[in-house]
């Protein structure tokens, strides 16, 4: 097994060739990957079987199971998204602006790939796909790390990536994936500055922090999401429900989901019940306050702890409050900064909410499940960025990019 060290070195010298090759030859290769995961999908699916036989061994169960499960439908899906990337535009060499300077010097900037991207993520072999089909688009190298859940799923995607490659006339160490499972190889990776120009955990809260407390390289911070809707004092109830139990239920293990619903007490008669009911059908655990209790009496009592919770679970918590203002304090103070919604018929809470709430993608009635880099139009995403530098929301194909000055003279110097 290659030591990490011998990892990075191999992936930064790819990242040279990657970084020279023209779209063509990377749209060429994204097709053939995608061609190849399709042919080979029974090599992965019998090696995703030994996963989820270790899983359901060990406890693993719920969405958690559900994210690491492959079938042909979802290894179909893995492989469109390395297809879509092929009709986006290519971000390399753009450049941005070109300003001529008095002393006739011009100045512009360009973009450039990144150079060598470390990801490490949890039991989403997915990641693993979307991961390389953006770095390969970008020009960037790539290192992987995830977790020990998908070890198996996540050798052979790589292996018929790389075969891909080497077909393609590509490098194949422009893909890489760290097989060790153990946390050394992940602290190692931490700590790679000498190879890797950033590194992005995708996962849950702990995984997250745990990063951002100890890498030396720098970090794209992705998103805990601990989202919410609020049902304004102007909403249409009929339009909330659905959109609550679309945010909750559609996929509930995933960071876009919601966690949290507010409720403005005067739509507290006309909702609580109805919103109780809808959620109870779909297997919903509803947690709540002692007003919203007072219309859904079988609804759990909520605690202070359920309103910082990302529960990824069919789980949600429901808070009754008495103003604008409050909900809007509420969501500042317990929202990991991913996605929130509001549900109201006034153009002014509407824009007030839009501008007063710190988070990342902020909704006018719709679910906050459209936070994905393919609903917004960027293909795959390698992650949402909750942070304020960079890069922030779904990170496509510009998020994996720099900028570099070019500057053109004729002779000037300094005096």
């Amino acid at each position: 097994m290659s030591t990490l060290n011998e990892i990075g070195k191999r992936a930064k010298e790819t990242s040279f060739v990657l970084g020279k090759l023209s779209t063509t030859d990377k749209n060429a290769a994204l097709k053939k990957a995608a061609d190849k995961l399709i042919s080979e999908s029974e090599r992965i699916l019998e090696a995703n079987r030994l996963d989820l036989e270790a899983a359901e061994a060990n406890g693993v169960k719920g969405s958690l199971l559900d994210r690491l499960t492959l079938d042909n439908e979802r290894i179909e899906s893995m492989a469109n998204g390395l297809l879509e990337l092929i009709n986006l535009e290519d971000p390399v060499g753009e450049v941005l602006s070109m300003k001529k300077r008095p002393n006739d010097l011009v100045i512009g900037q360009k973009r450039v790939p990144l150079g060598v991207v470390g990801i490490i993520y949890e039991a989403r072999p997915n990641v693993t796909v979307d991961g390389f089909g953006l770095c390969l688009k970008t020009g960037n190298a790539v290192i992987l790390k995830g977790g020990k859940e998908a070890i198996n799923s996540n050798i052979a995607i790589i292996d018929i990536i790389q075969e891909s490659l080497e077909e393609s006339g590509i490098p194949r160490d422009a893909v890489q994936l760290i097989k060790s499972t153990d946390r050394q190889s992940t602290t190692e990776l931490m700590k790679l500055t000498e190879y890797l120009d950033v590194l992005i955990p995708r996962g849950g809260s702990g995984l997250i922090k745990a990063v951002v407390e100890n890498s030396t390289v720098p970090v794209i911070e992705t998103g805990a999401g601990n989202c919410h809707v609020y049902i304004d004092s102007h909403a249409d109830v009929s339009k909330a429900i659905p959109i609550v139990v679309n945010a909750k239920t559609q996929r509930p293990g995933v960071c876009n989901a919601i966690e949290h619903v507010l409720i403005h007490n005067d739509k507290l008669e006309e909702s609580a019940l109805e919103i109780y009911k809808a959620l109870s059908e779909k297997g919903v655990e509803v947690r709540g306050d002692e007003r919203f209790r007072a219309y859904a009496k079988d609804a759990v009592e909520a605690t202070e702890d359920d309103w910082k919770t990302e529960y990824l679970d069919y789980i949600i918590s429901i808070k009754t409050v008495d103003s604008f203002d409050e909900a809007v304090s509420h969501i500042n103070a317990h929202s990991t900064k991913h996605s929130e919604s509001i549900i109201t018929e006034d153009y002014s809470s509407a824009q007030r909410f839009l501008d007063e709430i710190d988070s990342a993608a902020v909704y006018v009635n719709a679910s906050t499940r459209f936070t994905d880099g393919s609903e917004f139009g960027f293909g795959a995403e390698i992650g949402i960025s909750t942070q304020k530098l960079h890069a922030r929301g779904p990170m496509g194909l510009k998020e994996l990019t720099s900028t570099k000055y070019i500057i053109y003279g004729n002779g000037q110097i300094r005096g």
